[in-house]
């Protein structure tokens, strides 16, 4: 898996996409929640489920369709005071946020795969380039030497390509508050 603090800088990147500056902090505040609650899994270690059952690390938290389920979730409970187009955004970013906690993790070099597409289909994916070190489950070994290494992969890989649609959405809304004149300068 990814760490928790990737998959948050994913879900910065993709609302910046989005969302214009002013934005709620509870929608960012939701949309890290988002990236980050599909590892609510590991819990199951603790009550003897196996790491490749239904609800195992990986299984269903990581599908699509609980992506979906829970986008639907927190925007019909989170922002039932919001126009129905903006919560098709709020929905999509939301599904989007949750969505990239299995894309990362299917991108790391360890663990079994992802369940992309439980419950319909409960095997496990991985994507054919796997560039990112696995990080630890559990924090403890994650501050360590190799926690560094870990650091250091994911923003290579995850940091810095989060932050490319974050600039290009500021770059592009800044340009347009300044538009040239249309006869250009002397």
């Amino acid at each position: 898996m990814a760490s928790a603090f990737s998959h948050a800088v994913s879900a910065f990147g993709i609302g910046a996409a989005f969302f214009r500056p002013g934005v709620s902090k509870r929608v960012w505040v939701l949309g890290v929640a988002c990236a980050i609650v599909p590892d609510v899994d590991v819990i199951g270690f603790h009550f003897g489920v196996h790491y490749q059952d239904f609800w195992g690390h990986r299984g269903f938290t990581h599908s699509l369709l609980f992506a979906a389920l829970l986008a639907v979730l927190v925007t019909v409970f989170g922002f039932q005071d919001t126009g129905s187009s903006d919560r098709r955004r709020l929905c999509l970013y939301f599904f989007l946020a949750t969505a990239s906690h299995g894309l990362l993790d299917a991108l790391t070099n360890g663990g079994l795969g992802v369940a992309f597409f439980s419950p319909f289909d409960t095997a496990r994916y991985f994507l054919p380039w796997r560039p990112i070190l696995v990080s630890p489950i559990g924090v403890a070994r994650f501050f360590s030497p190799r926690g560094l290494a870990i650091l250091q992969s994911e923003f290579v890989w995850i940091w810095l390509p989060s932050a490319v649609p974050a600039f290009l959405a500021f770059s592009l809304r800044r340009g347009s508050r300044h538009p040239q004149s249309a006869g250009g300068s002397k």
